[in-house]
């Protein structure tokens, strides 16, 4: 602190405070887009860099950060909050919507599930059946005996 103190005697500057001088000019020449148009280029390149897998872990490890720091609680009141929002700029109408989306799409995937699941039994079906009757072709053959008889099969 007192190294601070003697730096502005000087006339020089702090390190933070030269940061925050070359960016407030950097903003004021180039304006907000440029930021955004670095920030979508830098997140490009780690994508290609480092992959999905890479965001998901940092994701991962902020969200468990900020459930040890905040806990459950945090999570209820941020989640209520969203929703009182969503409530206020769309109205309830919007729930009855998506709520009917999500029961049809329930309904789709269940019936495709069941359809499944008898194509399923249906193939297993004829595969024991296809099983089955190459067993009783087998049966039915007249193998020589090594004698070189033929021997019929008993029959039960």
């Amino acid at each position: 602190m007192a190294d601070e103190t003697v730096a502005k005697k000087k006339g020089t500057m702090s390190v933070s405070e030269a940061g925050r001088k070359g960016g407030q000019t950097v903003r004021d020449k180039y304006g907000h887009s440029f930021y955004e148009e670095i920030g979508r280029k830098g997140g490009e390149t780690v994508k290609a860099e480092r992959g999905r897998a890479f965001y998901e872990q940092i994701g991962k490890k902020g969200g468990d950060t900020v459930k040890a720091e905040r806990g459950a609680a945090f999570y209820e009141a941020i989640g209520k909050k969203g929703g009182e929002a969503v409530k206020a700029e769309r109205g309830t109408p919007f729930y009855e919507e998506i709520g009917k989306k999500g029961g049809h799409r329930v309904r789709t995937l269940i019936e495709e599930g069941k359809k499944a699941a008898v194509e399923a039994a249906a193939a297993v079906a004829a595969a024991a059946a296809a099983v089955k009757a190459k067993m009783v072709d087998e049966e039915d053959d007249q193998t020589p005996a090594p004698g070189g008889e033929v021997v019929e099969p008993a029959h039960e």
